[in-house]
């Protein structure tokens, strides 16, 4: 769909706008945004999607690529709940590749190179034929607060937003903030500062800002980022960088689709190089010219400038990927030179690099800082605990990234939407996703710099694996959240029940070593052992794959070739996921017992150390598993805690049990 088509579809969509109620409203178009409007929606909410502006939703802002190690798995979770991302990045990438392929199945990343155009004609189409989602152009000024609901916890009450061109309130039972670095932004370019959170678009209301600090209260913070020039690609020398292909088989990241949009063929290489001593000497010349760098506010740890790298690791290179922007751009992304010194002086610093020295830029890097909500103010259903109806997603929340952005919104779209229906709403445990390790790391932890997600945060990796998403959320994502559509439920069952039959037929067949190897001679195994081996055994060896089993027994195996892959990483995963059932059942137990929320933890008669209780009078953890991972929470305190909250039921056993737990609220 061409730009001007999108547009004026989006104005005859907004020239409808005739109500001033919505169930939900979301503010910004970014990828939390996007995600929160359409999963609201899907819920049965109407909802509003307000942008500032209506040609930059489902903009890439920074780097033209989707998943990674540790996102890719967050891309694949957000698809299985029937989010935008997976299959926008199926339709739009240009280079697909899985990293981390030297280690096992459960840490690939699955990634893909973007067409930022594709990708943001894709998220705008899909907006716009979403059922009860209007699209607005407009900057918010503030939010409307009132009192709360006396039945519910909080101070506050949010009831909608008033837009900067002073039209009418707009009302609504919930409303989700995914302002990315537009909430009282500044960007820096040298030594030049200015307002906003992206270039070339208008800063955000300081209004927004106002009533997040002083009128609700909330604890904020600040963050910076930054982005690298973009590079004229017909002035870079790319014989003078290493040539990385992308994957002959592409792997789609929707479970919805078996190929991609672009043809394996048609993919565009990336390419490899490093920076220089030269480069380390432009950056140390220049830092009296760079106001950015000397600021305060944290930048990302593991995105960080090039000149925070030579600050930290001097004497050392460092990679820089020249990455393509698209199918026709004539532009180059260079992965690892974010930076935010003048134009002039970032001209000579990529110069410097054997394969730029004659490069053009066509648009210069810049910094940005901006403000967040301290998210251990959240609920796990990405709620402001302190204010009825506001929900808070991506970068607002002190993350960094895409793929961390949308699922916080496809999360707090849902819960904005279950909240303004008058459902319940629902979490998800960090024992079944990595958007529960997501969510449950911000509102019990906290951040102290940009966040980002890595497969080392998630304990129980080996079961929240990329091939499997689809069986863990998607059934829940239909039956118990209401976000998932008939026809992806149904295609999850079919590839449950196919699977489940498939695991079975495997490990009905069992045979003796001697005719294992008499079935499979190509097979090391040993020849002293002679035990009975059943299917799966045989194919957790490293050089038996399912392919070699349905050519021994076609009649059982051969109309389960379309899942070979993952009953392969199944057999070779089931025995360690076995092992880790307990610890799981454990956590889950923890995470099922609610603690109240009107415990006055500074007075509570249990032994707990003064700081512990500030800890907990400050987090408030919703339940006891959240508890559990707070910073400075001791193991002598988690027993103390636990044994008052069983206590309290000990205390109430005359009142029968449904009403305490009720009361209590412990399930």
């Amino acid at each position: 769909m061409s730009d001007l088509i999108f547009l004026s579809l989006v104005s005859r969509h907004s020239s409808h706008l005739v109500r001033q109620q919505y169930d939900v409203i979301v503010v910004g178009g970014g990828h939390a945004g996007t995600e929160a409007a359409a999963a609201a929606a899907r819920v049965g909410a109407e909802t509003l999607l307000v942008s500032q502006k209506i040609e930059t939703i489902g903009a890439l802002s920074c780097n033209p690529s989707l998943g990674g190690v540790g996102k890719g798995q967050l891309v694949k979770e957000v698809d299985a709940l029937d989010g935008l991302c997976g299959r926008a990045g199926d339709w739009a990438g240009i280079h697909f590749s899985i990293l981390n392929r030297r280690k096992g199945p459960a840490v690939w990343g699955p990634r893909a190179q973007l067409d930022r155009q594709r990708y943001r004609e894709f998220i705008q189409s899909e907006l716009l034929s979403t059922p009860r989602l209007t699209v607005l152009e407009g900057s918010v000024e503030e939010l409307f607060v009132s009192e709360p609901n006396p039945e519910e916890p909080g101070h506050h009450r949010v009831t909608g937003i008033r837009l900067a061109n002073g039209s009418h309130p707009i009302s609504a039972s919930s409303v989700v903030l995914t302002t990315g670095t537009f909430l009282s932004g500044s960007l820096f370019m040298g030594q030049s500062k200015s307002p906003g959170g992206r270039i070339g678009d208008a800063p955000s209301s300081a209004g927004l800002s106002h009533t997040l600090r002083e009128r609700l209260g909330l604890r904020t913070g600040r963050l910076r980022t930054g982005t690298p020039p973009r590079i004229v690609k017909d002035s870079v020398d790319l014989s003078l960088a290493n040539v990385h292909p992308p994957d002959s088989h592409p792997t789609p990241f929707s479970f919805l689709n078996t190929h991609t949009h672009c043809k394996p063929e048609e993919q565009l290489p990336c390419y490899l190089t490093y920076t220089t001593p030269g480069v380390e000497r432009v950056v140390r010349e220049s830092l009296h010219l760079n106001c950015h760098i000397q600021e305060d506010a944290k930048g990302p740890r593991y995105c960080p400038s090039i000149e925070s790298r030579v600050l930290r690791f001097p004497g050392r290179r460092h990679q820089v990927w020249l990455e393509p922007e698209g199918v026709t751009s004539d532009i180059l992304y260079p992965q690892g030179l974010s930076m935010t010194m003048p134009p002039d002086v970032q001209l000579r610093l990529i110069r410097e690099i054997p394969a730029m020295h004659r490069a053009e830029i066509h648009t210069p890097g810049y910094g940005v800082q901006y403000d967040f909500v301290c998210p251990t103010q959240l609920s796990p259903a990405l709620q402001v605990k302190s204010t009825q109806g506001l929900f808070l997603a991506g970068q607002i929340n002190g993350t960094t990234g895409y793929e961390e952005a949308a699922a916080q919104g496809l999360w707090a779209g849902v819960n904005a939407a279950r909240c303004a229906l008058s459902r319940p709403t629902v979490a998800l445990s960090r024992t079944e996703s990595y958007i529960g390790v997501l969510i449950d790391d911000l509102v019990s932890r906290g951040v102290t710099e940009p966040y980002r997600m890595f497969t080392s945060r998630a304990e129980f990796r080996t079961s929240l694996r990329p091939d499997n998403a689809d069986l863990r959320l998607t059934l829940k994502g239909f039956e118990e959240v209401g976000c998932v559509s008939i026809v992806r439920y149904q295609e999850a069952v079919r590839v449950r029940d196919s699977l489940q039959d498939a695991l079975a037929t495997l490990q009905a067949l069992a045979l003796s070593t001697q005719n294992w190897r008499k079935k499979l001679p190509d097979m090391r195994m040993s020849e002293v052992k002679n035990s009975l081996l059943t299917g799966m055994d045989v194919l957790r060896y490293n050089d038996v794959s399912f392919e070699m089993l349905a050519s021994a027994f076609p009649e059982c195996l051969s109309h389960h070739m379309e899942f070979s892959q993952r009953l392969k990483i199944e057999a070779v995963y089931r025995p360690h996921c076995n092992l880790q059932k307990k610890e799981i059942e454990r956590i889950q137990k923890e995470e099922n017992m609610s603690l109240p929320q009107d415990i006055n933890y500074l007075t509570l008669p249990v032994s707990l150390s003064h700081e512990v209780r500030e800890i907990l009078d400050r987090v408030r953890p919703t339940t006891l598993g959240a508890a559990t991972r707070l910073q400075g929470m001791t193991p002598a305190a988690i027993i103390h805690l636990f044994n008052y909250v069983r206590r309290i039921c000990f205390t109430y056993g005359k009142i029968p049990l449904s009403i305490v737990k009720k009361h209590y609220k412990i399930k």
